[in-house]
């Protein structure tokens, strides 16, 4: 096995084993309506999503939250997302919930692609669902956060858009963003650190060069353009000074936004703690995101 395959095995066993104890004994809420398993791709496994909507809305168009995993670019599925996306809908949203192609069996750009099949997918079966495509949304932590923080960008900058051979969905609204504890730069130092130098190999096809670093550096794609973003972070997360380098990027395009850091040095949280659903300041934390998504509705 090689060192790159090491570590995302590790990496998995390790992501997994915690996601599972978090999420042990909770159920689909009775007020939930899911719709599982709905392949957006080609590949019904990595490129299937899950769609949850309040049943009390059931034949109301609903505005849309996409949930775009974290797990280091190598882990991570929707099922370990499920109750902290149903618990969004709770909140009177339709919320999509995908896997993507993982590295390193899948290279970058690969989930910037999924990513952007799931925006066709929405555009395509929004009668079928009764999804608001004038008021879309999206959460994104940890390495999702860094993807979700590379989409609005290429949503939104056509000069980034022209390194890819696919198209953003004009017709959806990407309204606003929200993200958690997440990575968007890659910085040189990473080099230093042997696991952070597997992942790059992992994630890029030339194993990081300065052309590929600077490609996925999110801060860098922020315009005037970019949709208006939440920025969370916590004395807990291992990320939390990646959180001011996009606050800067948002500052310095004029991009408005709300910066948000949660707990405090008695109760330092963690990395993520917002996907625990049995964590209190999660709860708060998830109200104030659709709280402030509730805000650009119908603007």
């Amino acid at each position: 096995m090689t060192e790159i395959e090491l570590v995302a095995t590790k990496i998995r066993e390790e992501f997994g084993a915690s996601d599972a104890k978090r999420d042990a004994g909770l159920t689909t809420p009775s007020d939930i309506q899911r719709f599982d398993n709905i392949c957006y791709g080609k590949d019904p496994v990595w490129q299937s999503l899950d769609l949850y909507r309040p049943k009390s809305m059931d034949e109301k168009k609903l505005p849309v939250i996409v949930s775009v995993h974290g797990g280091a670019w190598v882990y991570g599925t929707k099922e370990v997302y499920q109750f902290y996306c149903m618990r969004l809908a709770q909140f009177g949203f339709a919320v999509v919930n995908f896997n993507y192609r993982l590295a390193p069996e899948h290279k970058f750009p690969s989930s910037l692609e999924d990513t952007n099949l799931v925006f066709q997918w929405i555009e395509a079966n929004k009668e079928t669902y009764q999804l608001d495509t004038d008021n879309v949304f999206a959460v994104g932590d940890s390495a999702g956060g860094h993807l979700l923080g590379l989409y609005a960008g290429f949503a939104t900058n056509p000069e980034f858009a022209k390194n890819f051979a696919f198209e953003y969905p004009k017709s959806v609204k990407l309204r606003k963003i929200a993200l958690n504890c997440g990575k968007y730069i890659l910085n040189k130092e990473d080099y230093n650190d042997p696991q952070a130098t597997a992942l790059l190999a992992a994630l890029l096809e030339k194993g990081g060069t300065e052309e590929e670093i600077a490609l996925i550096d999110v801060t860098t794609k922020v315009t005037s353009n970019y949709p208006e973003t939440f920025v969370m972070t916590c004395p807990g997360d291992f990320l939390k000074n990646q959180a001011i380098l996009i606050v800067k990027a948002l500052e310095q395009n004029d991009v408005p936004f709300e910066y948000h850091f949660y707990g405090n040095k008695e109760n330092p949280l963690g990395h993520v703690f917002h996907v625990n659903q049995r964590l209190p300041e999660a709860e708060i934390c998830n109200k104030d995101q659709t709280d402030f998504f509730k805000k650009g509705i119908g603007e």
